[in-house]
């Protein structure tokens, strides 16, 4: 349980500083583009919080099975690579984010991979 608490925090963190402190304006720029607002109210950070444990729960089960690398790459593509196709082909992606996006979802799910794994010793195969 320690494991994805300390874990969903560190995806919570890296996602608040990711799109809330270095791309908050180029998400908004896009969205105002389309016409649309882009949503910050309450319930949108509350839903990225359940979000944030969820990747983590989701990368702890993982990382009983994996190692860090496969964890991480298996985390990392679950949570970000299909959610930027959705969200692409929905036409809400600002592509400019990737050079950013890219590295640090990364990073991201490296570390929730690596807390996972040593807070939680892996089961043996």
């Amino acid at each position: 349980m320690l494991a994805v608490v300390v874990a969903g925090f560190w995806v919570g963190m890296c996602e608040f500083v990711r799109n809330q402190l270095l791309l908050l304006p180029q998400w908004q720029t896009h969205y105002r583009n389309m016409g649309l607002a882009f949503p910050s109210q309450p319930v949108n950070a509350m839903l990225w919080v359940v979000w944030s444990f969820l990747l983590a729960g989701t990368a702890f089960a993982i990382s009983r099975r994996f190692g860090l690398w496969q964890t991480t790459f298996i985390a990392w593509a679950m949570a970000f690579v299909m959610m930027w196709v959705v969200i692409w082909n929905l036409s809400v992606l600002p592509v400019g984010i990737m050079p950013i996006a890219v590295p640090f979802s990364f990073i991201e799910a490296l570390g929730a991979a690596f807390l996972c794994r040593r807070l939680a010793r892996p089961n043996a195969r």
